[in-house]
């Protein structure tokens, strides 16, 4: 038996509860909050991301100031807060970044990572030259092709006044 008091009066709800849910960029953001809201957590498990996101929505998250060491490479290479190991190592490895952990990965590394390549491959300023050239070409093309179709209509003439 226990000998507190008030245990089975202690069934109902909370005393005090907020009226509106706290937000971490209410009195608008600091340049860190704006960075940590728009931080995608890839390399980590479930649990470990619902982690970081309860931190950064909570004003928790503290970004690092300088690189960490990796525990599996021993190099100072791991550029996000929290986590134990650098990119490559937990691709590699097929582990979570942050508890070092056999779990299944969220968000892998290298589909973020092939992201960005295709994305350096071709800069904006090239789309927008391909595009202007491929449109020059099409209207370059119409009166060839409007020749093309007269000639075809002449030939069709020809052909109507033979039969």
């Amino acid at each position: 038996m226990s000998s507190q008091k008030g245990v089975a009066s202690g069934n109902r709800g909370q005393k005090y509860k907020n009226a509106t849910a706290f937000k971490n960029d209410k009195y608008g953001a600091s340049p860190q909050v704006k960075k940590a809201n728009a931080k995608v957590h890839d390399g980590v498990c479930q649990r470990c991301k619902d982690v970081l996101e309860w931190k950064v929505k909570y004003n928790k998250y503290k970004s690092l100031t300088q690189p960490r060491k990796c525990v599996k490479c021993l190099q100072k290479t791991v550029k996000d807060a929290y986590y134990i190991m650098c990119r490559p190592c937990a691709l590699q490895l097929q582990l979570c970044a942050k508890c070092g952990n056999n779990e299944e990965v969220v968000i892998s590394l290298d589909k973020k990572e092939g992201e960005e390549e295709v994305e350096e491959e071709e800069p904006k300023g090239n789309r927008r030259r391909k595009k202007r050239d491929a449109h020059h070409t099409d209207e370059e093309d119409e009166p060839n092709d409007l020749d093309d179709f007269g000639d075809m209509d002449s030939n069709c003439d020809s052909e109507d006044t033979e039969k």
